[in-house]
């Protein structure tokens, strides 16, 4: 078997050479020249597969993209060509929601306004934005919620765990924070492509947080930039961004937290994604796939720690730190941003962050501390 998957992929030669051989290749630069006999393409969003890059693939049978989003991807192409399709949703939720709930954490240590008694708006309550909504419940942050495609699911369920919805503008309207986390999408009833247009970004409230994990164009950019030019008192942190891996650069200057497309880039999430796609090309094929997710991980630096007190929240946010620092990043892409290719090479060298489990406390007081648990952290008497 001839399996062709992106170099940035992680963990992908050790899962999937005992298949067969796995060549690797720039996920920006492939080529359909590298289809040619080619039986498996493993990719990320980078890589936009559709019919021109598929158009000398003569024995393509399995495409997987290590991916939440399918944006990057012609499924009816795919269909029309009998070729098996499996994306990784899910895998690096974890991730996105606890470093949406960071960044709130790094916002309130910036603007020195506390998160707690703040109320958050999350746009998108799939996979990442419930990760975000369980951190904030474990913290006690009042949040609204809004996705009409699942409101309207919901209408028709009849499970105890119907979730309450609320429409964009009355979010907007409502909430000191938002937190977008929605895919890509031009078409359909609710397309989200400049989702927060110019006159939605005007309707922010003052002071407002404004957070985007998702995809850069949900936010119209320049838009945006004229408004973080009018109106300091929005603060802005933002992971993606329209034109990557070429974003505005005077976005980034005005942005209080820049990060290039990683909030996703946990080791847990990523080393998940890569997992998934063998699984499930697995199960095509009818066998099993010993590998666990523990096998792949190495040991954190950091991973137990004594709480002599029930943190505070700039204690919270110290312990947050331990685990992954994402100043760190930030301070990285602004020296990067500007140089060619910075963009790509950072995303590729990423390899520290870790998720919040990684880290264990150990409570040997007699304070309540469970919320910690909730919020991602492992226990010992928590």
């Amino acid at each position: 078997m001839r399996i062709i998957a992106d170099e940035n992929m992680p963990f992908v030669s050790q899962l999937f050479e005992p298949l067969g051989e796995v060549s690797l290749v720039d996920g920006r630069s492939l080529s359909p020249s590298h289809l040619i006999d080619a039986d498996v393409l493993l990719v990320r969003s980078v890589t936009q597969v559709n019919a021109a890059l598929l158009s000398q693939a003569n024995r393509l049978s399995f495409i997987g993209s290590a991916t939440i989003g399918t944006d990057h991807i012609d499924q009816q192409l795919l269909i029309s060509r009998s070729i098996e399709f499996a994306h990784a949703p899910g895998c690096n939720a974890t991730a996105v929601g606890e470093f949406a709930f960071m960044a709130m954490l790094e916002l309130a240590g910036i603007t020195r306004e506390p998160l707690a008694g703040k109320k958050v708006g999350i746009v998108g309550a799939g996979n990442t934005g419930s990760a975000l909504a369980r951190c904030l419940a474990a913290y006690h942050v009042e949040y609204l919620l809004c996705d009409p495609l699942l409101a309207e699911a919901d209408t028709h369920s009849t499970t105890s765990t119907r979730r309450q919805y609320t429409q964009l503008d009355e979010l907007i309207h409502e909430c000191d924070v938002i937190s977008l986390h929605v895919p890509l999408t031009r078409e359909g009833p609710y397309p989200t492509w400049h989702l927060f247009d110019h006159q939605r970004l005007a309707q922010l409230r003052p002071g407002c947080w404004l957070i985007n994990t998702s995809r850069g164009d949900v936010i119209d950019n320049p838009a945006l930039l004229q408004l973080a030019l009018t109106r300091p008192d929005i603060k802005l942190a933002l992971d993606v961004w329209a034109g990557e891996p070429t974003p505005i650069s005077a976005l980034i200057e005005r942005a209080d937290i820049a990060t290039p497309h990683i909030a996703g880039y946990s080791l847990e999430g990523r080393a998940r994604g890569t997992l998934m796609l063998r699984q499930q090309l697995a199960r095509l094929q009818q066998c099993e796939v010993d590998i666990e997710l523990s096998d792949l991980l190495p040991e954190a630096i950091f991973n137990q720690l004594t709480l002599s007190a029930s943190p505070d929240e700039a204690g919270l946010r110290q312990l947050c730190r331990l685990v992954y620092d994402l100043r760190d990043d930030d301070k990285l892409f602004r020296f990067y941003a500007g140089q060619s290719g910075g963009f790509d090479q950072m995303r590729r060298n990423h390899r520290h962050r870790r998720e919040l489990s990684v880290l264990t406390l150990v409570n040997e007081g007699a304070f309540e501390v469970d919320w910690l648990t909730k919020l991602g952290f492992s226990g010992v008497n928590l």
